[in-house]
């Protein structure tokens, strides 16, 4: 099925032309001095389901011929027709002989200029029939009134450049440009909240140092630097004990543990050649374990070289995302020195309004978006739902887990997050990329004329991966920018009056 805006209005290259066919038709009868008022043109767009077509036309007089601006555009990819030969067939609505005009080739891409001439006045259906290799299409413009004269037409009242201009040639020459019909549908019930990316539980590591000690230069010139990807087990860096709380006593630690290991192995030895009795070698075994229990709780998860040094090891594999030292420097037990983050798998830390955490079930999912995107992400699933409403932001954290195998999720992003209620809800429905967000508002862009936009804010009721539920500001029917969106808003802010490069 066909839809179309029909609007009259004039486009500039026409006022003088219809301007001067009105002087001649009145014998130049107006009063020295006053503007002469122009027939008024028109402008149609239509879309069907292969073709735009925007065309604008002069006033339509008897014997009057004057070139349409017919702007045909292929909705496959939004590019202009660049070959091809169209048919405009004009048929009276009181009968009689069509007026037929035939044109082989675009004057320029997307361009058709052709100039019926009109023998009787009247009410004319047109069918533009398109045969281009890229689009066959037969397009339908009922109610084109045709006057005796150019004194009887409509006359123009004054611009009105309401609107963002964006032109044709603009438009196609935009990559990535599109546009598509705003439906009704139904969609899960949304509210916007806002959250943050942080580690999962199990997936960070905060590597400090066990005793006072320093760090060693010939270790940390090998050691990783943030964001460098790092194996469960690999070395981060070397310590070297200090005198001193804590460095005295791993000393001590590590002579009791030589001492255990010597007895344990003598009282072995004379086990084995009956010298003692097994409750000898039992008792040895359980000093050595001590004392290894014992130096293991100063060094924590680092590994105890022959020398005393503590080797520092990561306890996981994942990224580095900081480093707290620097060579030769000393450190005190508990600084520090690294944290490694398992960044394959991340939690979303919603901020969920008071309100509206009553309506968060264990099946609620959620989508979110990072600043810049373009589209919204999925979470994995939901982890949990707090139990206790801050009392400054009153809200409360919802938590969700993501996969993100690809790396492009950063610790500490902000976002805005899209949490479902699970109740479905009907209504106005567009692609979720014809939605942007300007100044914390959802705001889309609708095309009302070929090259006639409006910015609208909107009401946000629900999303999924790629279609959103707007309450208001847009209605059913109407046609959204969902490519590109971003290049229209620019125009809308520039001050310059587009030149208009259409070749009429």
């Amino acid at each position: 099925m066909h839809r179309y805006t029909y609007q009259v209005r004039m486009a500039g290259h026409w006022v003088l032309m219809a301007a001067v066919t009105w002087l001649i038709a009145c014998g130049g009868a107006h009063r020295e001095g006053e503007p002469a008022q122009a027939p008024a043109g028109g402008a149609v767009t239509l879309w069907t389901d292969s073709t735009e077509l925007f065309m604008e036309h002069p006033a339509l007089v008897v014997g009057a011929p004057d070139k349409f601006a017919v702007h045909l555009t292929d909705l496959t990819d939004f590019a202009p027709l660049h070959s091809g030969q169209i048919t405009l067939r004009f048929v009276p609505q009181s009968g009689g002989d069509p007026v037929v005009i035939t044109q082989d080739a675009p004057r320029a891409p997307g361009i058709y200029g052709p100039a019926p001439e009109f023998r009787r006045a009247g009410v004319y259906d047109l069918t533009l029939d398109v045969e281009s290799p890229q689009a066959r299409d037969r397009i339908l413009v009922p109610n084109l009134r045709v006057y005796p004269s150019a004194a009887e037409a409509p006359k123009e009242e004054g611009g009105n450049n309401s609107g963002i201009s964006f032109l044709k040639e603009q438009q196609w020459k935009t990559t990535g440009f599109a546009t598509a019909f705003a439906t009704t549908g139904k969609l899960l019930e949304t509210f916007n909240a806002t959250g943050q990316i942080v580690p999962a539980a199990g997936k960070i590591a905060r590597i400090s140092a066990p005793i006072p000690g320093l760090m060693e230069a010939g270790g940390l010139a090998q050691s990783p630097a943030p964001g460098q990807r790092v194996a469960r087990g690999q070395v981060l860096a070397v310590l070297t004990p200090t005198l001193g709380e804590g460095g005295s006593a791993y000393a001590k630690a590590r002579a009791e543990l030589r001492e255990a290991e010597d007895e344990y192995a003598r009282a072995q030895r004379l086990y084995a050649v009956e010298a003692v009795s097994q409750r000898r070698v039992h008792e040895a075994e359980i000093r050595l374990t001590a004392a290894r229990e014992a130096l293991t709780g100063f060094a924590g998860n680092s590994a105890v070289g022959t020398d005393g040094r503590l080797i520092i090891r990561s306890p996981i594999s994942g990224t580095v995302a900081s480093r707290t030292l620097t060579p030769g420097s000393r450190v005190d037990a508990g600084t520090e020195l690294f944290t490694v983050i398992d960044p394959s798998i991340l939690w979303l830390e919603v901020n969920v309004p008071a309100d509206d955490a009553a309506r968060v079930g264990r099946t609620s999912p959620a989508t979110f978006r990072l600043a810049g995107d373009s589209l919204p992400r999925t979470t994995r699933r939901l982890v949990s739902v707090g139990a206790v409403i801050d009392s400054l932001s009153r809200t409360v954290p919802v938590i969700y887990e993501l996969l993100n195998s690809d790396g492009s999720l950063k610790v500490g992003a902000n976002v805005r997050a899209a949490v479902s209620t699970g109740r479905p809800v009907e209504g106005v429905v567009v692609p979720t990329s014809a939605i942007l967000e300007e100044d914390g508002r959802a705001v889309a862009y609708v095309q009302p004329e070929g090259e006639t936009f409006e910015r609208r804010e909107l009401t946000l009721g629900g999303s999924d991966s790629t279609r959103t539920l707007v309450r208001s500001g847009i209605s059913a029917g109407e046609r959204v920018v969902t490519g590109a969106a971003y290049q229209v808003r620019l125009a809308s802010l520039s001050t310059a009056v587009p030149a208009h490069g259409h070749e009429h």
